[in-house]
């Protein structure tokens, strides 16, 4: 005589009730994801064909230093993963004291592939920023930035420069065959440091501030937006503004955890996208020549 498993059909209904609860929990997520990808997707390209863009209105020669009047703030894998992070836009913008470096760093003409090649800098294709000056036709920065310091308000004027923090090693090779080629071969190491002390005299005239756009709308279509300005700060005048939106189609996963940073953006450039405030403030407050 054959027995039926009374344990059999308990089982079968609880896998039954687990596949209703999976699909239902999925179907949000579902709806999540073709909402980004259709109706963000739209979105973002109207928003790039009749919103963003960069607005100069008035420039500025020979400006010594700014007040940063906001620093990028720090981030990392939970940020770039949150859909309602403010910064979004500007997700591979340099961030605290990198930011810094971007306004006092040097443009320099870019080099691409296994054959180097040169791309100069152009009103519509701009190098690379960094610290060290590359040849003669690198673009300084600013001489000095200030910045308001958060954890007692005061003002705070800062300069970078590159400083010895060490000796080349005589017994290396490749030292040895310098030394010989030139007996005054410069042995020190030098490291990019920042200094900082306390603003001296009236704030400077002209500021650089953004604000990042949280509209949950928009952001559940997957879109952030984030506004830079350049400021008269005697006049009040805004000199100069860029609206930028990024838009990012995929939810956070093990292929692509930070979405944020592989969105898409407008405006934008192929090259020096940590440093795209900076590129677009000296446009308009034209950095002073060097002495």
């Amino acid at each position: 005589m054959k027995t039926t498993n009374p344990i059999r059909p308990l089982l079968v209904c609880l896998l039954g009730a687990l596949i209703a609860t999976q699909t239902f929990a999925d179907n949000p997520q579902r709806e999540a994801t073709k909402l980004r990808m259709t109706e963000g997707k739209a979105l973002f390209e109207e928003k790039c064909k009749t919103a963003a863009g960069e607005k100069v209105y008035k420039t500025v020669p020979e400006v010594e230093g700014l007040l940063l009047m906001k620093v990028r703030p720090r981030k990392g894998e939970r940020e770039l993963s949150d859909w309602m992070w403010p910064g979004a836009a500007f997700a591979r913008e340099a961030t605290e004291n990198e930011y810094i470096d971007t306004f006092l760093g040097y443009e320099n003409e870019s080099a691409h592939g296994l054959t180097r090649e040169r791309y100069p800098i152009t009103p519509n294709s701009r190098g690379i920023v960094g610290t060290a000056r590359k040849d003669q036709y690198s673009r300084p920065g600013y001489r000095w930035v200030e910045v308001l310091d958060e954890n007692d308000g005061k003002r705070y004027r800062v300069t970078g420069s590159h400083k010895a923090v060490g000796k080349k090693d005589t017994s290396a090779y490749n030292v040895q065959l310098a030394l010989k080629k030139d007996p005054d071969y410069d042995l020190n190491v030098y490291q990019w440091s920042l200094d900082k002390s306390p603003a001296p005299g009236a704030s400077p005239r002209y500021g650089v501030t953004f604000e990042d756009h949280v509209i949950p709308e928009e952001r559940k279509r997957g879109l952030a937006s984030s506004t830079v300005k350049v400021l008269d700060l005697k006049t009040g005048e805004v000199l100069g503004e860029m609206l930028r939106y990024a838009w990012s189609p995929g939810a956070p996963s093990p292929a692509n955890p930070t979405p944020w940073l592989t969105a898409y953006r407008c405006p934008d450039r192929a090259m020096s996208t940590g440093t795209a405030t900076r590129l677009f403030v000296d446009q308009i407050l034209i950095p002073a020549r060097e002495k």
